[in-house]
């Protein structure tokens, strides 16, 4: 195993700051690591928005990490393409589920996100608690501004909300 592919396995354990039961790269947050000529490593990775507070702290448990294990890594913030919610894992999308946020649905023949309606411009979003329709965004920003705050109408929960990008 080279240098590369040990720093990405290496990575795959370092937690979002902010959602801490999914790693960066189940977020898809971590895009790319790559051998350099000098046996450092580049490690690529995307915001899941311009602004993210996270990205600083990802970026030290990175270096911290790598360091840790003797691999020397520069870290690139790459901005484009842009972060989609289309690289949060299906693992990711469980997990998230789990912890009480509702991830955006893609679907599996498109690989897009999927919309149902039930009025012009509004997501019917079901609820991570007890998978009811029946909710209302209250907040267009949830915990960060990645997200959107909803609500459960039948079991009355506030709930988080990846908005889909």
């Amino acid at each position: 195993m080279n240098t590369a592919e040990r720093a990405w396995q290496l990575l795959e354990s370092v937690p979002d700051p902010e959602i801490p039961v999914v790693s960066i790269r189940e977020l898809g947050i971590l895009r790319e690591v790559t051998q350099a000529s000098d046996g450092s490593v580049d490690v690529v990775i995307t915001p899941t928005y311009s602004g993210c507070p996270a990205m600083e702290q990802i970026h030290a448990d990175v270096c911290t990490l790598l360091a840790s294990h003797r691999i020397h890594a520069r870290v690139v913030t790459r901005l484009a393409p842009a972060w989609t919610t289309d690289w949060i894992t299906p693992e990711a999308r469980e997990k998230l589920r789990g912890y009480g946020i509702a991830p955006p649905q893609l679907s599996a023949a498109q690989n897009v996100v999927q919309l149902t309606r039930r009025r012009p411009g509004v997501e019917t979003i079901a609820c991570p608690q007890c998978g009811s329709t029946n909710t209302t965004e209250t907040s267009h920003f949830g915990s960060t501004a990645c997200k959107a705050l909803y609500k459960c109408l039948d079991c009355r929960e506030p709930f988080d909300h990846f908005k889909a990008y």
